[in-house]
């Protein structure tokens, strides 16, 4: 009989971290880039009263075994990197990855992170992309004051170029912005603030540039949105109610029958 409490406790337990991961995916669906994530499960192991297999007899064994369940555990959170849609935005220095990669930019201890968001704004009088925290993409890009410019564009594979005011039509080109790929992304760390690290599970980053076998194309003026799905974060929030309540059901249920159990003696 306690085993059905413990069963039902480690069910509530793992619905508990779906609805948070459920509200974190919801809470970001206006967040640029943002990837939703997908909470894995794996049952307990089984206490096993009887192998399946085991002899029975001399000449037999037993078809089925006797295996009961003790309960649900939450094995790890899958980040899906399916690409969200391409919103325009006007600002020329606003960059969306279509495709596959990462924008790398750098920490002010000099370490890597890399981020789907393409929010990028210069720093000031020294002209650098950075991104809405201030660190700066790399390879790192230039630009003059956007004041005396006529045009700035980012192309396709990455090239930035401008058109200084007053100047011929002639662009100049100051630079390409690079992408990175994992062989596994959803391996990736997240630390917050659209930023993911580097892990043993996604392995080394392999920069190239856009438009290359394996790397996404850019859409400059745009950025990625979310790809949280409210429709279907709000199915999942529903089931794990439900879910919810029937584990306490169950819990109602056991104390209930040790209930009676406690009665006969009296």
């Amino acid at each position: 009989m306690l085993t059905a409490l413990y069963n039902a406790a480690s069910g509530m337990k793992a619905q508990e971290l779906l609805i948070d991961n459920t509200a974190n995916n919801l809470a970001n669906v206006n967040t640029t880039g943002f990837k939703r994530s997908r909470v894995d499960f794996a049952d307990h192991m089984p206490n096993t009263l009887r192998q399946p297999g085991s002899a029975i007899s001399n000449t037999q064994v037993s078809p089925t075994g006797l295996q009961i369940g003790t309960g649900v555990r939450v094995v790890g959170t899958t980040k899906h990197f399916i690409q969200g849609s391409p919103e325009p935005t006007g600002n020329a220095t606003d960059v969306a990855i279509e495709g596959d990669g990462f924008f790398q930019v750098q920490l002010p201890n000099g370490e890597t992170r890399y981020t789907r968001a393409g929010a990028f704004r210069l720093d000031g009088p020294s002209g650098n992309l950075v991104n809405a925290d201030g660190y700066i993409l790399t390879p790192q890009i230039t630009i003059p004051s956007l004041t005396a410019l006529s045009k700035l564009t980012i192309g396709v594979d990455g090239t930035v170029e401008v058109v200084q005011t007053g100047s011929d039509a002639t662009p100049q080109n100051l630079g390409q912005i690079q992408l990175a790929t994992f062989l596994n992304p959803a391996g990736l760390s997240s630390e917050g603030s659209n930023l993911f690290a580097a892990t043993p599970a996604s392995g080394d980053a392999v920069v190239g540039n856009a438009g290359d076998t394996g790397f996404g194309t850019l859409r400059g003026g745009h950025l990625e949105s979310s790809n949280v799905e409210v429709v279907t974060e709000l199915i999942s929030l529903i089931s794990a109610q439900r879910a919810y309540e029937v584990n306490s059901r169950s819990i109602r249920a056991a104390d209930e029958m040790l209930s009676t159990a406690t009665d006969i003696v009296r």
